[in-house]
Formats: C-alpha cells, sequence, structure tokens
C-alpha cells in the first residue's frame, strides 16, 4: 500500500476498506475475501501478490 501512495487516510475517504479492517490488516488480523478483493482492484494486483500463507505454530500435524 505504501508503494502505491495508499495510507490509512485514502482507505478512510475513499470508501475501499473501513478502519477496523485496515487496523487488523495491520496487526496481522483475519480479513475476508471482499476485503482482499477490494485491495486487490485498488492495488491492480492478484491475492497472490499481497498473501503469504504461514502455518499456524500451535496446528499439529496431519499424519
Amino acid at each position: 500500500m505504501k508503494e502505491a501512495g495508499i495510507t490509512s487516510y485514502t482507505m478512510k475517504r475513499d470508501k475501499i476498506i473501513g478502519q477496523a479492517t485496515y487496523k487488523k490488516i495491520m496487526q496481522g488480523g483475519d480479513i475476508d475475501t471482499r476485503t482482499i478483493d477490494k485491495l486487490c482492484e485498488v492495488l491492480n494486483c492478484q491475492p497472490g501478490d499481497i498473501l503469504e500463507y504461514v502455518p499456524d505454530e500451535q496446528e499439529q500435524p496431519k499424519e
């Protein structure tokens, strides 16, 4: 977002995503697919460009 010149103010002003959602993103919280869709539209990218899978450390390995 920084590279695209998009700030939390821009997100709020242009009604891209809400302030609470923006805060979740900055803190590594969970977001839904609608938010990912909006971000990809604004940033002109694919979900894989902005997402990274990180396994849960507490999750037990599947056998």
